[in-house]
């Protein structure tokens, strides 16, 4: 969170919020413990309900549900998605009752938007993928490092 921009007390309040969320259903049969560890090798544990389908139970990506992001939603652009269309499509992957999962993707999608909506305030396929991939941050990292360089070298 640092490296993508911001502040020490949002960054340090992000990281507890997501580690405290995902760090017990990752460590299934091991005592809690208060550094809030994340076992990647079982992040598929921390799959949420009402949420795109994009990945499979067991963690694996589902590209007909990746392009159903776009086929369904994406009107404006056929390969970007405004903000009224994605919480459309929040909507409409909610789960009856499910709460806790209707304010996961809530959270997830609104900051995926803030960080890495484009100049039209569109949200690209290629962005989501990068999502998915694994390579959106660093990708954003690189690109907070070159505007901070740009700003220094300009003063």
């Amino acid at each position: 969170m640092r490296a993508l921009g911001f502040g020490v007390l949002l960054s340090a309040f992000a990281a507890n919020f997501i580690n405290a969320g995902l760090s017990q259903i990752t460590r299934p049969g091991k005592p809690p413990s208060p550094l809030l560890p994340i076992e990647i090798q079982n992040i598929q544990k921390g799959k949420h309900g009402s949420d795109t389908g994009v990945y499979d139970t067991e963690g694996r990506f589902v590209s007909s549900k990746f392009e159903e992001i776009f086929s369904k939603h994406a009107r404006k652009n056929p390969n970007a998605l405004t903000f009224d269309e994605l919480m459309e499509m929040l909507k409409g992957n909610r789960v009856p009752k499910d709460y806790k999962g209707w304010l996961a993707s809530f959270v997830e999608w609104k900051i995926l938007y803030v960080l890495a909506k484009d100049k039209d305030d569109l949200l690209t396929k290629e962005t989501v993928r990068a999502v998915y991939d694994g390579s959106l941050f660093q990708q954003l990292e690189k690109k907070h490092s070159k505007k901070e360089i740009n700003e220094k070298i300009s003063l």
